[in-house]
């Protein structure tokens, strides 16, 4: 829609300005110059002069209100009328007050001030003329509907501009508040899963030490490993807050932090843990070592906690351009259609799959009761950047 409210600026603005003084001195001019100084010139320069003032202070209180502005165009069409009845020569003066009646009223008040200024213009033409001539009424007629019509149709192509921007500003708003409530339910997703794989695994270690040196008589080494695994979970949580790589990973390769991971796994639970690799290393990232690190402390973690196994295998593989982690126990087994959940837990299998499937590779978990479970994690070489 066209603003109402827009000062006259620009060059369009400044020409039918300046086109209406000039085309009212020039009227003015001729005026005098064919009737002189006498008779009714002086009333005719007097209306000049007051059209020229009223129309000034148009321009220099526009921005004070819509509503002024509809007073002020109404203002300036009355004396102009006025002007023509009395010196028709002052017809002229009607293109530039026609553009200013287009930019400023609205629709209704519009029809009527084209109306108004037509006849007017009609009125001249006919008076000047030497006789009555047909073109000199519908010619201005013709003029006044086709720039009406044109005019009011890019008013409406603008305001359905205006709209669609209005639309396109609503949506990029409403996109910015959908990235960034993505973006806290992602890293709350995040911080959920690095909890359970570091955290919450910490302390179910701790508390199954804690209550081991309750039952047994080496209370002490098994108080000193719950503290070295306290310790250990610490720093994992300051790593994971500052979005670092796991201090397993930190100086160590991948299979020597999963064999680390294992041994530690046969001190912290009794279980048998046997760890292979197959294949010779691959170059991977270390965000793709990261998740199948996490994969393995998850495996292990259900493992000790929930199977019952007596033994575990991890075999890391390397492949042409993938790498794979199978984690196989002997243990009870489950349904994986109804994985069971732990008090308070819930990031299992489900935080595993989103760490695999969000670096473009795949998770898959073989289980019956009695069978055991297989949960094997494959990532492309090299992963996603």
């Amino acid at each position: 829609m066209t603003d109402e409210t827009t000062p006259p600026g620009g060059w369009l603005y400044r020409a039918m300005h300046v086109g209406f003084f000039v085309l009212l001195a020039a009227s003015a001019s001729r005026f005098v110059d064919v009737h002189g100084l006498v008779g009714i010139t002086p009333w005719v320069l007097g209306l000049s002069v007051a059209l020229i003032v009223v129309y000034g202070v148009g321009i220099a209180f526009w921005e004070r209100s819509a509503h002024l502005r509809q007073v002020w165009v109404g203002a300036v069409v009355v004396v102009w009328c006025a002007l023509v009845l009395v010196a028709p020569s002052f017809g002229w003066c009607a293109v530039p007050l026609f553009f200013v009646c287009l930019r400023v009223l609205k629709p209704k008040p519009l029809v009527i001030a084209v109306v108004l200024l037509t006849a007017t213009v009609i009125f001249a033409q006919l008076r000047l003329a030497e006789y009555v001539q047909l073109i000199s009424v519908l010619v201005p007629i013709a003029v006044a509907t086709m720039a009406t019509a044109v005019f009011l149709e890019l008013r409406r192509e603008s305001e359905r501009r205006r709209e669609l921007i209005d639309q396109l500003v609503r949506t990029r708003g409403e996109l910015a508040e959908a990235e960034h409530r993505a973006g806290i339910s992602s890293e709350r997703e995040r911080l959920a899963r690095e909890i359970h794989d570091t955290i919450a695994q910490g302390l179910s270690s701790i508390r199954m030490l804690l209550q081991a040196a309750e039952r047994s008589g080496n209370a002490d080494a098994n108080v000193r490993r719950a503290g070295e695994i306290a310790e250990h979970n610490l720093e994992e949580a300051r790593r994971f807050v500052r979005g670092l790589t796991p201090a397993a990973l930190e100086r160590r390769s991948l299979p020597e932090a999963l064999r680390a991971l294992a041994d530690r796994t046969v001190a912290e639970s009794g279980i048998e843990v046997r760890f292979d690799v197959v294949g010779d290393p691959l170059p991977t990232r270390e965000d793709d070592d990261a998740v199948l690190l996490r994969v393995a402390q998850g495996a292990l973690a259900n493992v000790r906690e929930h199977s019952g196994a007596r033994t575990v295998g991890v075999t890391l593989s390397y492949l042409d351009d993938e790498v794979s982690l199978d984690v196989r126990d002997d243990g009870t087994g489950f349904d994986p259609a109804n994985p069971p959940h732990g008090a308070g837990r819930g990031f299992g299998l489900g935080g595993m799959r989103a760490r695999v499937e969000q670096r473009g590779g795949t998770l898959a978990v073989e289980s019956g009761s009695g069978e055991g479970t297989a949960v094997a994690a494959t990532l492309p070489v090299g992963g996603v950047s």
